[in-house]
């Protein structure tokens, strides 16, 4: 498991290798989100790590709307690809 270091460097750098392995919320909107969520970067201190969505959940918070943490086959710029390639 990652210290909470290398879960804060993974958000910042919005990793995608490390969705699925981590979770992290938002104290002070509410949400929590996937490592790689695009959404703007949140303060440090303001973070809070889970391993699970259940946890996430148990602490009163909610899945971003960007990145959909709740959906585990969602993936945002793959899913925008697509929906581009079709248009065409």
């Amino acid at each position: 498991m990652p210290t909470d270091d290398e879960k804060w460097e993974a958000v910042r750098q919005s990793d995608p290798g490390y969705d699925g392995v981590f979770f992290y919320g938002i104290t002070t909107t509410g949400i929590f989100c996937r490592p790689s969520c695009r959404s703007r970067l949140p303060l440090r201190n303001n973070v809070q790590f889970f391993d699970s969505i259940e946890q996430a959940y148990a602490w009163g918070l909610r899945p971003c709307k960007r990145c959909r943490p709740d959906l585990p086959e969602y993936r945002p710029n793959r899913d925008l690809m697509e929906e581009s390639k079709n248009n065409f």
